[in-house]
């Protein structure tokens, strides 16, 4: 049965005579994704319809993300295929990726190792170092964003441009100064209003590698202003015994992605020729229950901080940073035992 129009209104009749709609596969604030068919050689798309009274002052957002998909291709990136723009809407045929979010892949397998978690991350590796080499920065990495091509197959599919950032020429990408990401993913020099670059999607694999691992994040509190604190100091743990059928291998990967330091951060090729990722050094044992137990505790925990209105988040995030850095102000007038007792009361990252 097709699916009703988003907000009761029909489609453009240029699309109806091209595609069938199929079932509606999500739905946003100000969008829809729907599976389509192609009439005439029965390939099937997903077509995101954006209404554009909905869309108004998010324009920027979904320009970013249709000039982003028309520059790129590669195997780990969703493919736009066409557009089509009327008075009310915009429909973005592209490659339908229907396996489901990465950690929902993870929760449903019966056994998942290291070795696994490795190559996932491979495959993110490879495309972001992609994007980096056409001068593209995605700044808004994590598990949302990352899809599973199908159901039988658990090729990553990396999605949703709308922050990313393109540079003119791909060899002098010019340093960033917006404020933008998710909490929690988020690297430190965006939080420490520094002019950043294409370094920031390391940090941001580097959490996403952390929590394929135990299933919990590095980073967390229940207030963004004191999460953020932690992630500027970079203070997280390989707490017992969540990671001690961890390899030595995983860990050190880990430390050279969530470096500090952006100039001392492996960037993509770097990382791709860690031994944890070519070199055989991940290990076999099934650490499925593990992960997925924390998955589960730290879904009902904190949701992953889903955020469903980038720009809202954007502001927020301005604002925290403001209070973040004015409370660090005022802690360095104070002695260095206030300080040392002041950072170890914060909530960090560990299991729930």
């Amino acid at each position: 049965m097709n699916a009703m129009p988003l907000f009761g209104k029909k489609y453009d009749p240029r699309v109806t005579q091209k595609y069938s709609i199929k079932e509606t596969l999500g739905r946003g604030a100000f969008s829809e994704v729907v599976k389509a068919q192609d009439r005439e050689t029965g390939t099937q798309y997903a077509i995101k319809i954006i209404d554009k009274k909905q869309l108004k002052g998010k324009e920027e957002a979904l320009q970013n993300e249709i000039e982003v998909l028309r520059k790129v291709s590669h195997p780990n990136i969703v493919k736009l295929y066409e557009m089509y723009d009327d008075k009310s809407k915009v429909y973005l045929v592209m490659e339908l990726v229907c396996g489901g979010e990465l950690f929902d892949r993870i929760v449903e397998k019966g056994t998942y190792t290291e070795k696994d978690a490795s190559e996932l991350i491979a495959q993110i590796l490879g495309g972001v170092n992609y994007l980096h080499s056409q001068g593209i920065v995605h700044r808004d990495l994590k598990p949302e964003n990352l899809l599973c091509y199908s159901k039988e197959d658990s090729k990553i599919m990396i999605s949703d441009f709308g922050l990313s950032k393109i540079a003119s020429e791909p060899e002098t990408m010019p340093a960033m100064q917006t404020a933008c990401g998710t909490p929690g993913y988020v690297a430190p020099e965006v939080l420490r209003r520094q002019p950043y670059n294409q370094a920031v999607d390391c940090w941001s694999i580097g959490v996403i590698a952390y929590i394929l691992l135990c299933g919990y994040p590095p980073f967390y509190d229940e207030e963004d202003s004191e999460l953020f604190k932690q992630i500027m100091k970079g203070t997280y743990e390989f707490d017992s015994p969540y990671w001690d059928d961890i390899s030595d291998s995983a860990k050190n990967f880990i430390t050279h992605l969530m470096e500090l330091d952006p100039k001392k951060r492996y960037n993509c090729e770097q990382a791709l020729k860690h031994p944890w990722i070519c070199g055989g050094m991940a290990r076999t044992t099934n650490i499925h229950s593990t992960v997925t137990e924390q998955i589960h505790k730290t879904r009902a925990r904190c949701n992953w901080k889903r955020v469903g209105n980038v720009v809202v988040a954007m502001q927020k995030m301005k604002l925290l940073m403001g209070q973040v850095h004015k409370e660090h102000d005022n802690d360095t007038t104070k002695s260095d035992a206030a300080e040392d007792k002041t950072t170890t009361q914060g909530a960090t990252g560990g299991p729930p």
